[in-house]
């Protein structure tokens, strides 16, 4: 890691604190992810807008546009997610190369906000959910290179018949606290009111290219280098969520 890069990390954990805040209420009854959003909690709850560019050119609103919603039981964290994107692209089948190139919703935690690098730990985490529903993020080690989460997170998409671009996706999140390890894996943390966490949402858009063409997220960051795909490095460019009632 280049002096440069240790300062402005350093700096903004001195000096910033995140310009994204959220807050999520709790539901009064069960969440079934099954991709239909039933519950009241989703009749009711904000939806949040999934628009600002980190990667790559912005697309049109034909191409992508997204939004979410957000609530929280003792055990999970939920979001229900509405996706427009004209071209769904899954052309990886191995879930541990270059899923960062499909169409991808990924979701980053940081379940004590304490910010910092979590590259090569889960001090945070970055889960990329696929369209298969395998969830990747890298290891906590450097050697371990890509592991698969798919029992941290639970979720389930389904296609508007009537606009089958239209997207909506929900998905249950156990949050871990950055003690777990793949090889000692620790109990999620029960969730309470007040509890406070870092929080990003972004998603990976891919209309057919060997590449993703556009990364799109839940709020803007302050570009490092020239650089806004900060996320999967640096918990401090995360947002921060509140629990409440």
């Amino acid at each position: 890691m280049d002096i440069i890069y240790r300062y402005s990390i350093l700096y903004a954990l001195l000096f910033s604190s995140p310009s994204f805040a959220l807050q999520a209420h709790k539901t009064s009854q069960p969440i079934k992810i099954d991709g239909l959003a039933n519950e009241e909690i989703w009749q009711n709850a904000e939806w949040h807008p999934i628009k600002y560019l980190m990667l790559g050119n912005m697309p049109s609103a034909d191409d992508f546009s997204g939004k979410f919603k957000i609530s929280w039981d003792h055990d999970k964290l939920y979001l229900l997610v509405n996706i427009v994107d004209d071209v769904l692209t899954d052309s990886h089948p191995n879930p541990y190369e270059r899923y960062w190139d499909d169409d991808t919703l990924e979701v980053f935690i940081d379940e004590d906000a304490s910010g910092g690098n979590h590259l090569h730990s889960f001090n945070a985490f970055a889960y990329h959910i696929a369209l298969d529903g395998n969830v990747a993020d890298f290891g906590n080690t450097q050697e371990q290179g890509v592991v698969l989460l798919n029992d941290h997170v639970e979720s389930r998409w389904t296609r508007n018949i009537d606009s089958p671009y239209d997207i909506t996706w929900e998905v249950a999140i156990s949050i871990y606290p950055d003690s777990f390890s793949m090889d000692k894996p620790s109990k999620p943390t029960r969730l309470m009111t007040g509890k406070k966490m870092g929080f990003m949402l972004a998603y990976c858009d891919n209309d057919g290219s060997p590449e993703r063409e556009h990364f799109i997220g839940s709020h803007e960051i302050e570009a490092r280098n020239g650089d806004k795909n900060l996320g999967y490095i640096d918990a401090s460019v995360f947002g921060s969520l509140t629990l409440i009632e």
